[in-house]
């Protein structure tokens, strides 16, 4: 089984994010940037095929900058065989990422495609299910976890109501929630093994694709403070001012 799996590079979870004074979007020069965390859990997944001899080929994608090539890095650090990087400086909106991964989905016939369910810079939770439809192929979203049977694979899904389990047919596309597993940590050797792993380079122009953004962002801004709590004396008190002060919590 050849396996395909998604990368972002993004703004690292422990930053600050600071807004552009334009407001024109978020502020990433000289700012620490790292995988996206749903997407260390999908390489994880990957390599724990691998491991357990379900998986031959583990190939790590991400589009966007020649900097997303570190992010590769981490990928085959924690065990992808080799990567491929679509290099653009367009933002890349999840039709279009969903067209590139298809584009390449075509060349490489992986038999499984695992992304995050999302991510933590836009939320959109959108590629993914964009990818399934424009492939045609079944969709496992939110797996918490995974069982691969013969041509056939079973997907725990977290879902309002708890949990859902569904079987699919390969070839699949899958998106991962946290409680899938939690990812390994990446040992010095693996760090200098990764760096003679191949990274192919494509550019964006090469595939050909329209990759138009269907959306414009308007404006940028941080959420209000929040403002400081009050005591009350009594229930009458609290009731009164939740009647009168609708933004008093």
């Amino acid at each position: 089984m050849k396996i395909l799996v998604a990368v972002k590079r993004v703004i690292d979870f422990s930053t600050r994010i600071r807004i552009k004074a334009d407001e024109s979007g978020v502020e990433t020069a000289h700012v620490k940037m790292s995988m996206n965390p749903f997407d260390e859990i999908a390489v994880e997944e990957a390599v724990r095929l691998k491991e357990n001899n379900i998986a031959k080929e583990i190939i790590a994608v991400s589009i966007g900058p020649a900097a997303c090539q570190e992010t590769l890095r981490t990928a085959l650090a924690m065990g992808a065989d080799r990567a491929i990087l679509v290099e653009t400086e367009k933002e890349i909106q999840p039709l279009a990422a969903a067209k590139i991964l298809k584009a390449l989905t075509e060349k490489e016939s992986p038999q499984l495609i695992i992304l995050g369910k999302q991510a933590i810079d836009t939320d959109n939770n959108q590629v993914g299910q964009m990818l399934a439809g424009l492939l045609n192929w079944p969709q496992g979203t939110f797996a918490s976890k995974l069982l691969i049977e013969n041509e056939n694979i079973k997907i725990t899904r977290e879902i309002d109501g708890g949990l859902e389990t569904v079987r699919l047919k390969l070839p699949a596309v899958v998106t991962t929630d946290l409680r899938l597993n939690e990812p390994r940590y990446i040992s010095l050797p693996n760090i200098v093994q990764a760096k003679r792993k191949p990274i192919t380079v494509v550019k964006l122009d090469e595939l050909n694709l329209d990759v138009t953004p269907r959306m414009e962002t308007l404006k940028i801004s941080a959420p209000e403070k929040r403002r400081a709590g009050m005591k009350v004396n009594s229930v009458a008190e609290l009731v009164d001012k939740l009647k009168h002060e609708a933004r008093v919590i």
